[in-house]
């Protein structure tokens, strides 16, 4: 069975990149009925913290991606680690180390000065006819892989190809520290081998550790899974992808409005493809996707795409969910829609003018909340050759079938009657009943306002209207 899994370290909230990682790999094991493992890296005691573990898991719930075992945690596994470090020690495959972090500070000091690689210089492996010195008093030794000192490492990587590293470009790595914690080499090789990982999908700066890590699996014997390294996500301007790039938290997308599907679906297409289709569903993606179709280039972030998108799902949403969506985004915006027009019916009128659920609460303040237009304003697009128009409006309004098409005809009928043109009468009117010359349709809007609040704004904010042509001397 294909068991793929996703191992995040908790030191900060899941961002684009890792949500991808997860993505690619849950959609693989999706694809080929497998399972998909949910393991929390842990180790790094300093910086984890449980909030970012609850972010993880929000996250990745709120993605859609869900997991078949787990959450495993690492620090719950230290003395599985244990075990499996001193039967290497046992077997010869690993050995403890004395070195004190000054002398491999000098040590790495002087080999950057004559121009080496940095690299750890066996001074307490064990070797034959090697006389090592006596352990220091007092010290906690780190425990070490005695890496082969011949040969080499090749594996194929899924989306890579082949790949080869001789033995001799590494060193000894630390596999256990002396707190007794495992290193991310040694920790995520022993999970992989329990947790029966036959696919690991991750990203390509992991490329480096993979070698070492298919060498201690060799040691113990350990079936080696197979590799795909996802290329990093850059920028739009092809740098390092950053918060002003839009990297921010997967949960930040969702507080600034934008649906799930939509992120799924951008993440999907970043760096991979599937012919010429856009947009898809969950279905789709899990039944299209594989690994031969992941780009060998670095996927861009485009902020504008993302938004297109999103404004895709948001058209074909379901009103009543939408609404859902967007009352917790006015509640927090102190807007009370109490007494106001049913917000479901309100989606289907903004919704094809919004690119987020946060757009659409704004654009539905107009409905809940009655703003005065500026002098300004008012002065610019308010004449007084259309007065008496808007007055005859008023009055018809009181008693005409309050229906879109009714509206519409009894607008335009109005301009003709009074020898105005649209721009003259239906901005104006936006202007007074609403505070902004930019609206829905007119009649479309005036509907969900209903006759009683647009008769109650016209006469609240009539009289603000001719006090600011009074001010101009028109």
């Amino acid at each position: 069975m294909i068991r793929t899994r996703f191992a995040p370290s908790p030191t900060g909230y899941l961002h684009i990149g890792g949500a991808r990682t997860a993505l690619f790999s849950w959609a693989y094991a999706r694809k080929h009925g497998g399972q998909f493992v949910l393991r929390i890296e842990d180790t790094d005691q300093e910086r984890s913290t449980q909030a970012s573990v609850q972010a993880i898991l929000d996250g990745l719930a709120w993605l859609g991606i869900d997991w078949d075992e787990g959450p495993f945690y690492q620090m719950e596994r230290l003395d599985r680690y244990k075990t499996v470090a001193d039967q290497l020690i046992a077997e010869g495959k690993a050995y403890h180390c004395y070195a004190s972090k000054e002398e491999l500070d000098a040590l790495r000091e002087g080999q950057r000065a004559r121009g080496e690689k940095p690299r750890y210089d066996g001074r307490w492996r064990p070797e034959v006819d090697k006389i090592l010195p006596e352990p220091p008093v007092g010290v906690t030794p780190v425990i070490r892989f005695k890496t082969p000192r011949a040969g080499a490492v090749t594996f194929n990587d899924l989306i890579k190809g082949p790949i080869t590293v001789a033995n001799s470009e590494l060193d000894d790595l630390v596999i256990m520290r002396g707190d007794g914690v495992p290193t991310y080499n040694f920790g995520v090789v022993i999970d992989d081998w329990d947790m029966g990982i036959s696919h690991v999908i991750r990203g390509d700066d992991h490329v480096n550790n993979t070698p070492r890590q298919v060498n201690i699996l060799n040691a113990l014997g350990a079936p080696v899974p197979i590799y795909g390294h996802v290329p990093m996500i850059l920028g739009h301007d092809g740098e390092r992808l950053s918060k002003r790039h839009g990297a921010v938290s997967v949960l930040q997308y969702q507080e600034d409005g934008y649906l799930p599907e939509a992120l799924m679906n951008y993440l999907a297409r970043l760096g991979w493809g599937h012919g010429d289709a856009e947009k898809f569903s969950k279905d789709e993606f899990i039944e299209w996707f594989d690994l031969a179709g992941v780009s060998h280039a670095p996927g861009r972030f485009n902020q504008e795409k993302l938004a297109w998108l999103n404004q895709q799902y948001l058209k074909e949403a379901d009103n009543a969910r939408l609404a859902e969506l967007t009352s917790p985004f006015l509640a927090k915006q102190g807007i009370d829609t109490v007494g106001g027009p049913a917000l479901a019916d309100l989606m289907a009128l903004l919704k094809e003018r919004t690119a987020t659920v946060e757009e659409l609460a704004d654009a539905a303040h107009i409905f809940y909340r009655h703003n005065l237009a500026t002098v300004e304003e008012l002065q610019t697009r308010l004449e007084t050759a259309a007065l008496p128009a808007f007055e005859q409006l008023q009055v018809e309004m009181n008693s005409v079938v309050w229906e879109a098409d009714v509206l519409n005809r009894l607008v335009k009928d109005t301009a003709k009657a009074f020898g105005l043109k649209m721009g003259q009468i239906g901005v104006p009117l936006r202007l007074v009943l609403f505070g902004t010359g930019h609206t829905p349709s007119l009649d479309a809007t005036l509907v969900a306002l209903g006759r009683e609040e647009t008769l109650r704004r016209f006469a609240a904010a009539w009289p603000h209207a001719l006090a600011a042509l009074q001010a101009k001397g028109d």
